[in-house]
């Protein structure tokens, strides 16, 4: 499991524990991390807005302007909002969504909780989300977070990673692992 000083050792967790602080300190660690979900999702919906974040051929004042923008059409606002204007101005907005992730985890942990990174080939149900949940959190003894994406080059399947450790129950790792068994048995 990834201990809050394993976190703050990167830069993403230093920016994150930052962050973490401050939200703490002024009573919004819900709003702030509602924020930083709201921006995850925006970022994972246009690939306009990724090339904004990743790209390094936009200067800080360009990125700074762009986000602006975006901050204004969404609720992101307050500390969230600030933060977001002030990685930018560092050159930092690239690590967003590392940040992003070591602030969960922070929070997670704040929180009694523990992260699990959940990728599927298909979206979840929300069923099956609450199904998964509940068997981590009897396997682990602690709540459980899920991070889920999607991709569907896994075919089928769940990779579950948290802390230290991964379990993978993809399609595509079980075909290479037949794979690899018939080409040493002949």
């Amino acid at each position: 499991m990834a201990t809050a000083d394993s976190i703050m050792a990167s830069m993403p967790g230093r920016y994150a524990g930052a962050l973490f602080g401050l939200a703490n300190e002024q009573g919004e660690l819900a709003k702030v991390e509602s924020d930083l979900d709201t921006f995850q999702a925006i970022y994972e919906a246009s690939d306009d807005f990724k090339r904004l974040v990743k790209s390094p051929v936009f200067s800080s004042d360009e990125q700074q302007k762009a986000l602006q923008a975006v901050l204004k059409t969404t609720d992101i606002g307050g500390l969230a909002s600030n933060f977001f204007l002030l990685i930018a101005k560092n050159r930092r907005l690239s690590a967003a969504t590392d940040i992003i992730k070591a602030f969960k985890a922070l929070s997670a942990d704040a929180r009694g909780e523990i992260t699990a990174q959940v990728t599927s080939a298909i979206p979840l149900s929300e069923a099956q989300i609450a199904s998964l949940k509940e068997t981590l959190k009897s396997a682990i003894g602690k709540d459980v977070d899920l991070d889920t994406t999607v991709e569907p080059e896994i075919l089928g399947g769940l990779i579950v990673k948290f802390g230290s450790r991964m379990v993978d129950s993809s399609l595509r790792t079980k075909l290479n692992n037949m794979k690899m068994g018939l080409k040493t048995s002949s």
